[in-house]
């Protein structure tokens, strides 16, 4: 995730970056797919809202996933609901991934029932996130699932020592970025300060907790092209947000890993990978 200094982001905007990134973590999606798969049996799942759907690439997952269900791709940026419409033709599954435009916390009742809910890093942009979660406990039919995708681990793209500057940029970029979430989270309509404790939070909304697993992301070096693409155009979005986050030796050693001239940049290290982990937190309506 990137941010500009008001902490507004631009989902449209992001929506190339946001695609690749989601791409990027297919293996890690369909695995925790399977997981929940053993979790709910797919013969009994119908209904699926995949809620911050962004473009897409989840939600053809899940419809794959759950061949008998309907999966509804919910964002509220119709740009990103585009590419997951796209996306879904293309890959032959335009019957049964369909799109819907809702603002959360405001449109809740218009998601309708479901059995499954996906809810990838989307319920931390909800200012009161007890009183979403309790919403979205309200949508589960008995028996359903929701899948909480929130925390993890942040991305590491570079060894602490890369040949210049003060060692542990990605360490400093990490702690910017919380700072600029606690920020983010402050300024939500009807922000509520919680605890992290998803476990507690979904059985505060009559959920039953069914289990959490992380799930791992891994290239390691030499990246593929497409990764190295990725990487490049998510410090690039970096760069600018974080002027006034960073010191000037670490804006200097951003310039040059963004230098496509340079040896030792993004677009040319043979050191450079790709590392994250992403947690799914479940819960049981009944």
């Amino acid at each position: 995730m990137t941010h500009d200094h008001s902490t507004h982001l631009d989902w449209a905007a992001m929506a190339p970056l946001l695609e690749r990134q989601a791409e990027l973590h297919s293996p890690l999606y369909s695995r925790a797919a399977t997981w929940i798969g053993d979790l709910v049996p797919a013969v009994g799942v119908r209904r699926i809202l995949d809620v911050g759907s962004g473009p897409g690439v989840v939600s053809t997952l899940l419809a794959e996933a759950f061949p008998a269900a309907e999966v509804v791709a919910v964002d509220a940026t119709p740009e990103l609901l585009e590419r997951a419409r796209d996306r879904a033709e293309n890959r032959g599954l335009a019957g049964r991934v369909t799109t819907l435009h809702a603002e959360l916390p405001e449109d809740f009742a218009s998601l309708g029932e479901a059995d499954l809910i996906w809810a990838g890093n989307s319920t931390h942009h909800i200012g009161d996130q007890r009183a979403a979660l309790a919403s979205f406990a309200g949508l589960l039919r008995p028996g359903g699932l929701i899948a909480l995708v929130e925390g993890g681990l942040y991305a590491r793209h570079l060894p602490a020592n890369i040949g210049f500057g003060r060692p542990g940029l990605e360490t400093r970029i990490e702690a910017a970025h919380a700072d600029w979430f606690g920020e983010m989270r402050a300024e939500l309509p009807d922000s509520k300060d919680e605890p992290d404790d998803w476990r507690t939070l979904l059985a505060s909304a009559g959920l039953t907790p069914s289990g959490t697993r992380t799930f791992l992301t891994d290239v390691p070096a030499p990246v593929p092209p497409f990764v190295r693409e990725q990487v490049v155009a998510h410090f690039t979005r970096l760069r600018h947000p974080l002027e006034e986050r960073i010191d000037a030796e670490d804006r200097a050693t951003f310039d040059r890993l963004l230098d496509p001239a340079d040896p030792l940049s993004l677009h040319r290290r043979t050191d450079l990978f790709h590392l994250s982990a992403s947690t799914v937190h479940t819960a049981r309506k009944g």
